[in-house]
């Protein structure tokens, strides 16, 4: 049977001390959520929190009966794996570094690479070459240290399906670099969830799940889109793929945010109980998830 555990992005709840955000998380009815390192200050400096701030997150996780599902990578979209500048590449080799040693000390199993060659520059034919060389040179220090690179497939126009990150995959040939598909991002680009997680099957460690219209890959209500959940749902069923599956929402620290992510939640289950998948409930009840 295909069991599936729901979670959801940081950016989806409102800001604040941690065991007050794991709170929102558990009374979202979420069994997990995925934190961010992306191109703001505040969150890139995370990569350099002290063993004491990293041990205070994950026990107030731990207090809150939440798992870290994931670490969101983004800030490679800034310091470019696939930059025609070496000093770049080598600041992205060491964001991959503390990406990975970010992750393990919070007992995260996934670290989610963006699918961005070199975001902020022009066009290059060489820009996938050194972006798959920098990916390379990460995978044995993950290997160490028991961590997955799971590659997303992005909006834009680098890695932008599935095909596109299990050719990067292939080229890795390791255990060690997986793919995070985004069902949103695969409709954004006029792709066929069907095909597209077809393609993934055996290699995909986690989803994610968010509505879109086309051009707008955010902020867009699910149900209100053109995302096929049902597709992709009954794909994953065909599979009978167990896992987790990550709500990206973006509610920019709205009062109604919990409200928001508990009634996306609902809607996300109900379409996986259509497709014949299994929901595990969260039991909140002493602080346990069962």
């Amino acid at each position: 049977m295909s069991t599936i555990r729901l979670g959801i992005y940081e950016k989806a709840l409102i800001s604040g001390p941690w065991p007050e955000f794991f709170e929102q998380v558990k009374a979202g009815g979420f069994h997990f959520v995925d934190l961010s390192v992306d191109e703001t200050p505040e969150r890139a400096a995370r990569l350099d929190w002290s063993q004491e701030q990293r041990d205070a997150v994950r026990g107030a996780a731990r207090d809150a009966g939440v798992q870290i599902g994931g670490i969101c990578l983004s800030l490679h979209r800034r310091i470019m794996p696939g930059s025609a500048d070496p000093e770049i590449r080598e600041q992205a080799r060491e964001v991959y570094r503390k990406g990975i040693d970010l992750a393990h000390d919070l007992g995260v199993s996934v670290v989610q690479v963006a699918g961005y060659y070199a975001y902020y520059e022009e066009d290059d034919p060489g820009s996938r070459m050194r972006y798959i060389e920098t990916l390379k040179d990460a995978m044995p220090y993950a290997a160490h240290q028991g961590i997955i690179l799971a590659i997303e497939n992005v909006d834009g126009n680098d890695i932008s399906s599935v095909q596109d990150a299990m050719a990067v995959v292939d080229e890795c040939h390791s255990p060690w670099v997986q793919i995070y598909p985004d069902v949103g991002n695969i409709a954004e680009h006029g792709g066929d969830a069907t095909e597209e997680l077809a393609a993934g099957s055996g290699h995909m460690v986690a989803l994610h799940v968010k509505d879109v219209l086309p051009g707008e890959p955010r902020r867009i209500a699910f149900g209100t889109g053109i995302a096929d959940f049902d597709a992709a749902f009954t794909e994953l069923k065909r599979q009978d793929w167990d896992g987790r599956i990550m709500l990206e929402m973006w509610n920019d620290d709205s009062p109604d945010s919990l409200e928001t992510c508990t009634n996306a939640r609902r809607f996300i289950e109900e379409r996986l109980i259509s497709a014949g998948c299994i929901v595990q409930p969260r039991h909140s009840e002493g602080g346990n998830t069962e």
